[in-house]
């Protein structure tokens, strides 16, 4: 079937189409058109009334969403929270498992990977944040499952499912650069999270394989002190290697708005993506979140003593309006890395990321104020809703 979103300012990668047009055939675009003429075949008209068209958004750290929990492990927690954070602008989505057991893991991955036989469902695959993680950097990671990574854990879970796209883990622990350069073999994306590391153990631990960080700024050291001696941390050793990529939560509350700029303008768009890190609770009416240890308090998911955030009820849509309003990046910038870095990052480029002919046709559209007014994702519309900022 032939759809064509008429009257749009779209987004493509070569600038922005005033009053133009997106041809759908199907699930893919067919083309992008600089008048708002409807043409021949055209079977269904959606009219963006000037309206921002974007590349949808690709989320690739998400733990839930419509009051359901990725840990869950079942069809209907996956599907549910998926299509919760469809109706908030992201078309494509890899859920991510909190550090977990290895049934647990293996429970979600079967799971995931029967789901990503349907192109529909718009699960691309699985993030594993954890467990191999620094104890003294857990935040709202379950304690008890953080341990150090060992070959005859994790090889036969990646042996077992290629839906595995993502693993997390703290550098600095013995282990984890020989679990690198292992994930970077199989084309699995290594990050850092939850970790301590100083400059040589970044070092080391890029050079193994880990590219990326995990929710830059929040479970990682920055600049301190030892004594009576100042030492980097391990914000200011990703910053300075630039083959690392970093995700940003958005929300205005994980990092200040100032902070979020100051990512921008060090790391760019080009290594910089958008990622809500949402809970359970998020893109619900949710007052409680899914682990029980947490508390939802100030628009943000806490520990019950407040000694850390333990995750956001962040959407897509909120990430846009926050980054360009609070922030001051422009919205080109901001859906950039909503869309085409995280695409880049995660390797799905060549089908998702941007408004192109021969791409899926993936979709987000925001009026003036940046409120969401539609989304299509794989050619089919997609009933909204708002999200304040």
């Amino acid at each position: 079937m032939l759809t064509q979103i008429i009257n749009g300012k779209i987004l493509t990668p070569h600038g922005w189409v005033e009053n133009g047009s997106v041809l759908i055939d199907g699930t893919r675009i067919k083309d992008i058109l600089n008048h708002s003429n409807v043409v021949d075949g055209v079977e269904k008209v959606i009219d963006a009334h000037g309206d921002y068209v974007l590349p949808g958004g690709v989320e690739i750290h998400v733990h839930g969403g419509g009051g359901r929990d990725f840990m869950e492990c079942t069809e209907d927690a996956f599907l549910t929270a998926v299509e919760a954070h469809r109706k908030h602008g992201t078309t494509s989505i890899f859920p991510t498992l909190s550090s977990s057991t290895v049934p647990m893991i293996r429970e979600a991955a079967a799971t995931c990977q029967k789901l990503m036989e349907d192109p529909m469902n718009g699960i691309l695959g699985l993030h594993l944040e954890g467990p191999y993680f620094n104890p003294k950097m857990a935040g709202g990671q379950l304690p008890e499952n953080i341990k150090t990574a060992k070959p005859e854990e994790y090889v036969p879970l990646i042996e077992e499912f290629s839906c595995i796209k993502r693993w997390d883990a703290a550098p600095e622990l013995e282990g984890s650069c020989e679990f690198a350069k292992y994930l970077r073999s199989k084309g699995i994306v290594a990050s850092l999270a939850h970790t301590a590391a100083g400059w040589e153990d970044v070092k080391k631990g890029y050079e193994a394989g880990f590219n990326h960080a995990t929710h830059f700024y929040n479970a990682m050291t920055g600049n301190h002190k030892e004594g009576e001696y100042k030492h980097e941390g391990t914000v200011e050793s990703v910053y300075l290697i630039d083959g690392i990529t970093v995700e940003m939560i958005a929300d205005g509350i994980h990092v200040p708005p100032v902070m979020l700029r100051l990512i921008w303008k060090t790391k760019g768009v080009e290594r910089t993506a958008l990622i809500t890190d949402a809970l359970a609770c998020a893109a619900s009416d949710c007052n409680t979140a899914f682990d029980p240890r947490v508390i939802i308090e100030d628009g943000v998911c806490k520990l019950a003593d407040r000694s850390a955030i333990a995750g956001s009820i962040a959407t897509m849509d909120r990430l846009i309006k926050t980054a360009v309003q609070k922030a001051g990046i422009p919205l080109e910038d901001v859906a950039r890395m909503a869309s085409e870095t995280p695409a880049r990052i995660m390797g799905v480029y060549d089908k998702k990321g941007s408004l192109a002919p021969g791409k899926d046709a993936d979709i987000m559209m925001f009026d003036k104020n940046l409120d969401l007014t539609g989304v299509v994702q794989m050619g089919r519309q997609v009933d909204i809703e708002k999200t304040e900022a």
